[in-house]
Parts: C-alpha cells; structure tokens; sequence
C-alpha cells in the first residue's frame, strides 16, 4: 500500500527542463551540446562531474560557472543560466492541483529536488504553494546528496518519520535514472512524461 508520495520539482511541477536549455541557447548561443562537453572537461580536471558537485552543494554557483568557462570558447556567465531557468520554468497547475488532491486524500507528501543552494528563494518564489501541499522538502544542495544516490531516500523516509518503508512510497520524477534509484531500494517509481500519462499511472499503484 502507498501512504506517501515523493515528487520531483522541475520537470514534474514545472514546465520541460528542455525549454529552459533552449531559452538559454536562443540567449546565449551556447548549446546543450557545448555544455556537455564543458562538464566532461571540468569532470576530467577535477574529478567529479561539476553539475553533481552543485547540485550536492560541495561547490558554489561561482565555481560552477568557472569550471564550465576552462572548457568553453565563448565567455560563460553562470547568472545567464540561472536567468533562462527561471524565465522559462513555469508552473504545471495540473500536476500541482493533483499533488494537493492526493495530500487531501491523506497521503503523506514530500519534495526532493536535485536543485542549487542559491537558487532555493528562487525556485520557491515560483511555486509559493509548495509549503501547503508538501509537509517535507528534501533539497539535494542542503543535505548533500543527490537523486539516485540511495542516501537522499534515505533521508527522505527519515524526515517523513512514522515508520514509513520504502516499499510504501512511490517516487514520481522526470527522469528514469532517478526512478532506477528509486526502484533499487524498494520503492514504487512513475517516470513523468505528461500530466495525463503520469496520473494514470500513480492511481494505478495508489488503488
């Protein structure tokens, strides 16, 4: 039996992360492509992959963009990025409605973000009902760790409390890396690819 749900943040609540990366390259003229080999370089100079690094919050937004910059041609300025984000993320009102109705039909309700420390006013301010339909958020950079890394479930079922199992909470996230995580340690996991799609799919195993 499901008695909580773990839900995502960008890409679930939110608009496709995909049209935040094309905002930023119709901006900037720098590619998801060129971003990606910007990382491997930094991930080769420095051991570990710099968006994991962030997203853990062992590095800073500043160095971040600074790591990406040894790897690029052209001038990168890490604020362009974070301006595109949050310019083209906007809220996904359906899923969120069905994220409160689920709260209202008495399922414990979490947050787990892979997200960025200074960004956490940021992506907030974006969705300010969050702390009405989500009794716990877990966010990657404040804790240290990052979906799929067992330990942010970990965590999560720790801060829900109540004895919960893993076998009792389904993850529901945009990116099938996260749920095979997710799944390794027991728990119920719905890839989002639409509202429709994913709705079905989480009343399916809630019953």
């Amino acid at each position: 039996m499901i008695r909580a749900i773990v839900s995502d943040f960008g890409g679930v609540l939110t608009s496709p992360l995909i049209e935040v990366f094309l905002t930023y390259q119709a901006r900037t003229g720098v590619n998801a492509e060129d971003l990606g080999k910007a990382m491997a370089r930094a991930q080769e100079r420095h051991g570990d992959h710099p968006l994991f690094q962030l997203e853990r919050g062992e590095i800073s937004e500043e160095e971040f963009g600074n790591r990406l910059q040894e790897g690029l041609r052209d001038e990168f300025d890490v604020r362009h990025l974070r301006n595109a984000y949050f310019d083209g993320l906007r809220p996904n009102a359906r899923m969120i409605d069905y994220m409160r109705e689920l709260r209202e039909r008495g399922l414990r309700m979490v947050l787990c973000t892979n997200n960025v420390k200074e960004w956490e006013p940021l992506w907030r301010a974006k969705l300010p009902e969050l702390g009405e339909i989500f009794e716990v958020v877990v966010d990657s950079a404040f804790v240290g760790t990052r979906k799929p890394e067992p330990r942010i479930f970990e965590l999560t079922l720790e801060r829900l409390g109540d004895g919960l199992r893993f076998d009792e909470c389904l993850l529901v996230d945009d990116l099938q890396v996260n749920c095979d995580g997710a799944v390794a340690l027991g728990m119920r996991a719905v890839r989002f690819e639409d509202n429709g799609q994913a709705i079905e799919a989480i009343e399916a195993l809630i019953g």
